[in-house]
């Protein structure tokens, strides 16, 4: 069985909408992208450049997929591109990319290949064979949909010091209730909060106070019902 990991770059208050540039996704009215770039540095570019050597196949929303498109092949031809981004674009192109679209026809990048129809039923089919990770990047409608069929094994973020107030968000309302275990975390220089979560079953649950509430207690539990 393949397993299934998002990486999100994402704000204190959980957007993650165009953390790499202005023009890379400023639908309905966003305006502040590009707001991680004041804050990589060597030690978060470590860490994303350690999601990436270990293989992996991509999975990703129509947009994000557009995106990659518009950038990643093309990237050896950019002067300004270092080697550890000339190995990420490598890593891209080599990669199978499994999309969600209703447009299978114009995936024009290599080894493309589509969700099929039936998204949450193409995941499962993927997840149950053999073959590397298979690694979410952006693609936030499509990480909705993990979180919803509970087909996410691993989360790894990278928390920047930024509140958006408006944006796409990692999280939606449809997310199962679940529990996840801490398997790494490490903070940057800039500020910069990386940690991995692996799932491990059901939301635990708990309660402070008495063992006896007192009528003032069992009153206001009455007005909330």
């Amino acid at each position: 069985m393949r397993r299934i990991v998002t990486s999100a770059f994402v704000s204190l208050d959980g957007v993650m909408q165009a953390p790499g540039g202005p023009h890379e996704d400023p639908t309905d009215g966003f305006s502040h992208g590009g707001w991680l770039v004041p804050h990589m540095d060597a030690a978060t570019g470590a860490v994303i450049g350690e999601l990436f050597d270990a293989p992996f196949d991509l999975m990703l929303g129509r947009r994000t997929y557009d995106i990659f498109a518009a950038y990643w092949p093309d990237i050896a031809n950019k002067p300004e591109a270092d080697t550890g981004t000339l190995a990420i674009g490598a890593a891209f192109d080599r990669a199978t990319k499994y999309v969600a679209t209703h447009r299978p026809e114009s995936l024009a990048w290599q080894n493309s290949r589509s969700l099929g129809p039936d998204i949450v039923a193409g995941i499962r089919t993927l997840r149950a064979g053999d073959g590397p990770t298979l690694l979410t990047q952006g693609s936030s409608t499509l990480v909705h949909t993990l979180l919803a069929a509970d087909l996410l094994d691993e989360i790894r973020l990278f928390i920047f010091p930024v509140v958006l107030g408006r944006g796409k968000r990692l999280f939606a309302e449809n997310a199962l209730p679940a529990g996840y275990r801490l398997t790494r975390s490490a903070t940057s220089g800039s500020g910069v909060v990386m940690a991995s979560y692996e799932r491990a079953g059901a939301v635990p649950t708990g309660e402070f106070g008495p063992d006896r509430p007192t009528p003032a207690e069992i009153e206001r539990r009455r007005t909330l019902t």
